[in-house]
């Protein structure tokens, strides 16, 4: 055992730990002082409520962040692990249609009684490891150059799943789904040829879906996301309506300047800006602590993303790189979509920030993927230290 603990130690990635406690103790500070009015005036809670929820949030991602270093991640690419991922991802992906409750304009959260949880979230950390698990299998059996009946489950597997997502109206994972698989794919060492194939199979398969979509229409294309559409397209016209948040973000950002109004001085939060705490609340860190906290922000989830990549790069194992590569693809992106709303970039899709926003579900399954992570890195390091 204490030779164990050993070899744990020496091949443990203090960078990436550290940087991952860093963000999620940062994202606390934040949340206690972007919440405390907006928690008083709109809920009549204690000012610190939300506070106190994250630290019970980020107490419960403990655990799970050291299962997730803790197991060794080949286990995930065993065919009844995958199985039985799959099955709990579906079964919950279809609950959340008959007892879930809205939150945010998409009904994508599942009341469990001791707590919520969203399954769009635990869907992007399955559909990263089933992917590597599937394809690691592939490519220990030879390249992967055609598309054949081997490669059907995996594609059937993505598009129900983006399907299923979409049909929650949450765009915003729904991308992430999907470009997080694709990454994985392209991190298999498939033919170029093959994976333009099989992408555009994948894309055709989801545009078939648009006539289904159509028939609820009423459903999907809402006022309130044509809002977001036109907001997104001249905010300030709309500054009143859906544009209104937008708006505010970008005097958030404003006023924030270099070094920002001081920790606890944003005045977007007292009430202009809505829900700030959630995936907006990059837009407070700009107006209290400025570009330089903005950039303190960016730079450890940047970390964070090549970090994962550096180690997919130094893995010989095609599992371990694929995993590595798609929770850094997927922080990746989840990082983009967030900024890319905040800044008016694409439409608002209400996705959080990593680490940073507040919310249970999130800061948990992202704990979850940063300790699988840990453990592919520490595997790639012990690997090289035998050669």
């Amino acid at each position: 055992m204490i030779p164990y603990i050993k070899r744990y130690a020496k091949n443990f990635d203090y960078s990436l730990f550290i940087t991952y406690m860093f963000l999620c103790l940062f994202g606390l500070v934040m949340i206690y002082s972007a919440s405390m009015v907006w928690s008083v005036n709109r809920y009549d809670f204690e000012p610190d409520h939300f506070y106190k929820k994250q630290i019970l949030n980020l107490i419960l991602a403990v655990p799970v962040f050291l299962v997730g270093a803790l197991f060794p991640y080949k286990h995930y690419r065993k065919k009844p692990m995958m199985i039985t991922m799959l099955v709990v991802m579906f079964i919950l992906l279809v609950a959340v249609h008959f007892i879930g409750y809205a939150a945010g304009g998409s009904k994508s959260w599942i009341n469990l009684g001791f707590g919520n949880i969203q399954p769009s979230e635990l869907a992007k950390i399955i559909m990263v490891l089933y992917f590597a698990g599937v394809f690691a299998n592939k490519a220990r059996k030879g390249p992967i150059d055609s598309f054949n009946q081997s490669i059907a489950p995996p594609v059937t597997v993505l598009v129900m799943a983006v399907a299923l997502v979409l049909s929650e109206v949450d765009m915003g994972s729904a991308m992430i789904i999907f470009f997080t698989a694709i990454s994985v794919m392209a991190a298999s060492g498939i033919r170029i040829q093959t994976f333009v194939k099989i992408s555009g199979i994948i894309i055709g398969a989801l545009a078939l879906i648009t006539p289904l979509l159509y028939l609820v229409r009423d459903k999907f294309i809402t006022e309130r996301r044509l809002g977001r559409i036109e907001a997104f397209l001249n905010p300030f016209e709309y500054e009143q309506g859906y544009g209104y948040q937008v708006v505010n973000g970008y005097l958030a950002i404003g006023a924030g300047g270099l070094k920002g109004l001081g920790l606890g001085q944003s005045v977007q939060k007292l009430g202009y800006l809505p829900e700030p705490q959630t995936d907006f609340i990059m837009a407070i860190i700009a107006e209290e602590l400025g570009i330089v906290g903005v950039l303190i922000v960016i730079g450890g989830l940047g970390f964070i993303v090549l970090r994962a990549l550096v180690i997919a790069l130094s893995a010989e194992d095609p599992h371990a790189r694929m995993i590595a590569a798609g929770f850094g693809s997927f922080i990746g992106f989840q990082t983009f979509i967030n900024l890319g709303g905040l800044l008016g970039l694409i439409p608002l899709t209400g996705v959080p920030l990593p680490f940073i926003s507040y919310g249970g579900t999130s800061v948990i399954l992202l704990s979850l993927a940063m300790g699988i992570l840990l453990n592919v890195s520490m595997f790639v390091k012990y690997e090289k230290t035998r050669s």
